[in-house]
């Protein structure tokens, strides 16, 4: 009887070992939203909080390809000028008659060439991804510019604006889209040789390369992830704003990498879980609400968010010296 008392004991605590930065993360979120609660009473309205959901859908997409790039000791500055690249060139091919299964299509394909030719300067011409991906940055969102003359694209099909704000069975669509995406990434990692290799080579990539696997080609495919999961993000907006333009998605890289981080992803690589980017993502999602619910100015807010990050990293670095 006590063998087994005392097994359950150590599975307990194993557990909360196992887990303490996914329950850390969830305090936090939960503390968060106690403090804005008192605050602004009116944060805990059904109507709000459906708000917060919907409204952190994008960034917490966009976080799920920056969590693949991120675990492999990675970085990529490029997913906001993917967004509006892909976005316009999907917002055209619907302009100019193309099925709307097609004109996605494009879209899609476009965010995985940006996400590939990152991969491939990043692997082969052996860039530091900072370096890569701040270029392709200027490029892709120089493409948006060229691609519209600086104008936007819009009026766009019923059919098409669902994916941005229509509803099934009452739950918004962006809702949906991101429940199917996270739990398609969790089996992802957990279950196939990109999600085991993106983490071998966040955690070691000398010992990787030396246990036969190539990791150019693994790291050509985790960015393009992060390019298809931009370019996903960009369907949403499109379809909620019944607009596509080359200035969208400005500052996007900076929200999801506050999020992965947030939600306790290693910026050194190898650790982390595509369930702490979500978590992450609510908080950037509530600390917005929280901040627009208080009437503080869009200014302030980016001193806040700037700091937030900053902390992050600061814990993640303590965390692993500890």
């Amino acid at each position: 009887m006590k063998d087994v008392q005392v097994s359950n004991q150590l599975g307990v605590i194993q557990f909360f070992k196992y887990n303490s930065r996914d329950l850390a993360t969830v305090s936090a979120l939960l503390l968060l939203c106690l403090v804005i609660t008192v605050i602004e009473p009116v944060f805990l309205s059904s109507a709000n909080l459906l708000n917060v959901i919907t409204q952190s859908s994008i960034n917490a997409i966009i976080a799920i390809g920056m969590t693949f790039v991120i675990l492999s000791a990675g970085i990529d500055l490029s997913v906001g000028s993917i967004v509006a690249f892909s976005g316009v060139v999907l917002g055209s091919a619907l302009q100019n008659g193309f099925p709307m299964i097609v004109a996605i299509l494009i879209g899609l394909a476009v965010g995985v060439l940006c996400g590939v030719v990152n991969g491939v300067v990043i692997a082969k011409g052996n860039i530091p991804p900072f370096i890569a991906t701040l270029g392709m940055m200027s490029i892709a969102r120089g493409f948006a510019l060229v691609w519209t003359g600086g104008r936007s694209i819009s009026g766009f099909s019923d059919a098409f604006r669902w994916f941005g704000e229509g509803r099934f069975l009452g739950i918004p669509s962006q809702i949906i889209i991101t429940i199917v995406l996270y739990f398609i990434a969790w089996y992802v990692l957990k279950f196939t040789k990109i999600g085991r290799n993106a983490y071998a080579i966040g955690g070691n990539e000398e010992a990787t390369r030396l246990s036969g696997i190539n990791i150019d080609k693994f790291k050509i495919i985790l960015y393009s992830i992060n390019g298809l999961t931009a370019a996903i993000a960009s369907i949403i907006l499109a379809g909620r704003l019944n607009s596509a333009q080359p200035i969208a998605g400005i500052n996007y890289e900076l929200d999801a990498i506050a999020a992965v981080t947030i939600g306790g992803t290693s910026q050194r690589g190898g650790e982390g879980k595509i369930q702490g980017s979500l978590i992450g993502a609510l908080i950037m999602g509530v600390l917005r609400n929280g901040l627009n619910l208080a009437d503080v100015s869009s200014y302030i807010q980016q001193i806040v968010i700037g700091t937030v990050i900053i902390l992050a990293v600061m814990l993640d670095m303590k965390a692993k010296q500890n």
